[in-house]
C-alpha cells in the first residue's frame, strides 16, 4: 500500500497542472478510489470538477484519463471552490472560532491565538484579516466582523500584524506590445465572424501555499486561548489520510470530517475575477460555508492540523498548519 500511495503521489506531482488545464477541474489531490459509491483501498489521482458531465459532452482532450502510468484517477463533483467569507455576538475575551474581519471586509473566523516571539497574536486568513491583500499593517480587525455589527473603533478586537501575500493567477498584462498585437489578432477574429477573443495576460504566477495571517490584539486581557466549544489546543500535527477532523466556525459551527485528499493543488476563485492556485492542501467533505474561513481545524485529540480557508458545498480546503505556522514564524 506504501508503495502503491508513493507511485500516486509522484504522479500527482507531475500531472497536477495538466491535470487543472483540463476543463471543469478545479483541483487534484491524492484520495482512495470510490467504485459504485463505495471507497476502496486503492490509492488514486482525484480529480474535483465544478460540474460532472456524461462522456459524450466533453471532447477528448477535456476527458481525465481513466489511469495516469498506472495509477488510477477519480472524478468526483464538488461545485466552484471560492474562499469562504461571509455572521455572531462579541466576545471578549475573544476565544478561537468567534466572528472577526478586517474593518472593509464582511466577516470570518478567528481560527486560534497563536504567538510569535512569545507574544499573543491572532492567526485567521489573509482574506479574512488583510482583505486579499489590500490592507495594511496596523488597519484595525473587528470582533465580531463587520456584517455581524462590529463597528470601528468601539468593536476593534487588535490590528493587523502580518500577512502572507496571495500570488492571483491570469492577471491582466500591462505589456504595450502584448496588447497591440492581441488587438491585431481581434480585429482580424471579429472580420472572420469569430466569437474567439485574446486577453493577453501575465506569466503564471507561482502557486500558494497558505491563506494566512496575523493580527496584534490591542489587550492582553481580551485573549482567550481556547476555541469557543472545543477548549484548548493539544499542540500541532501534521494531517494524513483518513484522519477525524473537527472545526469551529462563525457560520456552520462545531462541524466534523475526514480528510479525504492530501497532496490537494486547487484554484480558488476570489471574487471580480481573480484566481488562486494553491499546492500541498488538504480536503475535507462539506463542513463550512461561506464564514468559516479562519477556522483552526483540529484532529480527534485536540492538535492544530489545518487553517480551513475555501471550499464548495461538497467540500472544505485547508492549509497544512505547518506551512502556516512557518511562513508566519509562529508556535503555540
Amino acid at each position: 500500500m506504501d508503495e502503491a500511495m508513493e507511485r500516486a503521489r509522484t504522479q500527482l506531482r507531475q500531472r497536477a497542472h495538466e491535470l487543472l488545464g483540463k476543463h471543469h477541474v478545479v483541483a487534484t489531490g491524492l484520495g482512495y478510489k470510490t467504485v459504485q459509491g463505495q471507497r476502496t483501498q486503492t490509492p488514486s489521482i482525484v480529480c474535483s470538477v465544478d460540474r460532472k458531465l456524461p462522456v459524450e459532452a466533453l471532447l477528448p482532450e477535456e476527458l481525465v484519463p481513466a489511469s495516469l502510468d498506472g495509477v488510477p484517477t477519480d472524478v468526483i463533483e464538488t461545485g466552484p471552490i471560492r474562499a469562504l467569507a461571509a455572521p455572531t455576538e462579541r466576545f471578549r475575551p475573544a476565544p478561537g472560532g468567534v466572528s472577526v474581519g478586517h474593518k472593509d471586509i464582511t466577516a470570518g473566523t478567528l481560527g486560534c491565538w497563536v504567538r510569535r516571539n512569545g507574544e499573543w497574536m491572532l492567526l485567521s486568513n489573509n482574506h479574512v484579516l488583510a482583505n486579499s491583500n489590500a490592507a495594511s499593517r496596523g488597519d484595525a480587525i473587528l470582533q465580531p466582523g463587520p456584517y455581524d455589527g462590529g463597528r470601528n473603533p468601539e468593536d476593534q478586537l487588535a490590528e493587523l500584524e502580518d500577512f502572507v501575500p496571495i500570488a492571483m493567477l491570469g492577471l491582466p498584462s500591462d505589456c504595450s506590445i502584448a496588447s497591440g498585437v492581441a488587438a491585431v489578432l481581434n480585429g482580424l477574429a471579429a472580420l472572420v465572424d469569430s466569437d474567439t477573443r485574446l486577453q493577453p495576460v501575465r506569466a503564471r504566477a507561482a502557486a500558494n501555499r497558505v491563506d494566512a495571517a496575523i493580527a496584534r490584539p490591542l489587550r492582553g486581557v481580551d485573549v482567550d486561548a481556547e476555541i469557543l466549544h472545543i477548549g484548548p489546543i493539544a499542540g500541532t500535527r501534521s494531517a494524513e489520510l483518513g484522519m477525524a477532523v473537527k472545526k469551529m466556525g462563525r457560520t456552520t459551527g462545531l462541524t466534523e470530517g475526514e480528510i479525504t485528499q492530501v497532496d490537494v493543488t486547487v484554484n480558488v476563485q476570489y471574487g471580480a475575477g481573480r484566481l488562486a492556485r494553491f499546492e500541498d492542501q488538504l480536503m475535507a467533505g462539506p463542513m463550512s460555508q461561506g464564514g468559516d474561513s479562519g477556522s483552526a481545524v483540529l484532529d480527534a485529540d485536540d492538535h492544530l492540523v489545518g487553517l480551513l480557508f475555501a471550499g464548495s458545498e461538497q467540500s472544505t480546503i485547508m492549509n497544512r498548519i505547518e506551512h502556516v505556522f512557518s511562513a508566519l514564524d509562529l508556535s503555540l
